[in-house]
């Protein structure tokens, strides 16, 4: 059976969820505050659940309401992209645009577009989670990720590959002063190791040997570490052997600060890669920002 109210309140609880108070969506929307408040409370009602828990000075989701939150704005989202394609007009990018990404690449190659996106669409409200842990995406209702791997798991996820660069096996003078220089990839079982807790195989480091053929080199990691930053900061500190991809690093190759190791074999190829839901029409917010990512970092392959 039809129900004539089956999307009534999705667009205010959105707003509210989005710009985090009553007040501030009944500003964005042009109504009073208790007509936000009351239409949040019928949408409630009709459910039969409570979606945000109220205080004086905050709200916040209910688990019913954080699962209910990532719907309701996908619903409100299509429903914008649709009237969009209709009208054929280009709406301006407005609304939440949550976008995850590594740290290092956040704080370096990425740190010019949230700029530029920010100064060109003033009626976004930008939601950055700088993080070197994989998310899931449609579960996290993230709109746009940037993930950098040597591939990428296939899933309903669309990708797009910005740039490809190489992963680097790393030391300090230091280090290879008082352990001695590895000559091939095997000998590293003898050597500390610095490993990145998020990779896929994090006790595994895997090489093209000089004929190419694939070597698997089982690690043993003196040190764990969840972030890349920190891995750089340790390897230049003398602790031991990393590998990071290049982009990571500034310039500790040409100080000598950090010496490559294995030189001579085959180097071990990374992309970076621009990750969003399969969405067959795409939010202006989301539209906007995934052009100015691929105009200004993509490269030639």
């Amino acid at each position: 059976m039809y129900n004539g109210k089956l999307l009534d309140g999705f667009v205010v609880f959105v707003e509210v969820v989005e710009s985090g108070s009553f007040t501030t969506a009944a500003e964005r929307t042009q109504h009073s505050t208790s007509y936000i408040s009351k239409e949040v409370t019928k949408l409630e009602e009709r459910l039969g659940v409570r979606l945000l828990q109220r205080t004086t000075r905050t709200l916040k989701l209910t688990p019913e309401g954080e699962g209910f939150y990532q719907r309701a704005r996908d619903v409100v989202d299509a429903a914008k992209a649709a009237e969009e394609m209709v009208s054929g007009s280009q709406m301006e990018p407005t609304g939440l645009l949550k976008i995850t990404c590594p740290v290092a690449v956040g704080l370096t190659m990425m740190k010019s577009v949230f700029t530029e996106y920010a100064q060109l669409y003033p009626k976004v409200t930008l939601d950055i989670d700088l993080s070197d842990k994989k998310v899931d995406v449609i579960e996290q209702g993230i709109d746009i990720a940037i993930r950098a791997s040597d591939r990428l798991e296939d899933s309903s996820l669309i990708s797009r590959k910005l740039f490809s660069d190489t992963g680097l096996t790393l030391a300090s003078p230091d280090y290879l002063a008082k352990h001695g220089t590895p000559v091939n990839p095997q000998e590293l079982s003898q050597h500390d190791i610095i490993s990145y807790s998020y990779a896929k195989n994090p006790k595994r480091w895997i090489y093209e040997d000089l004929q190419g053929k694939e070597c698997v080199v089982d690690i043993d990691s003196r040190i764990i570490v969840n972030s890349a930053q920190m891995e750089l900061e340790m390897c230049k500190a003398g602790l031991g052997i990393t590998r990071l991809p290049r982009f990571y690093l500034g310039n500790e190759l040409e100080t000598g600060e950090l010496i490559e190791l294995f030189s001579d074999y085959p180097k071990h190829q990374l992309g970076a890669y621009m990750v969003y839901p399969s969405r067959k029409h795409m939010s202006a917010k989301v539209r906007a920002f995934k052009e100015l990512v691929e105009k200004t970092l993509t490269r030639n392959e």
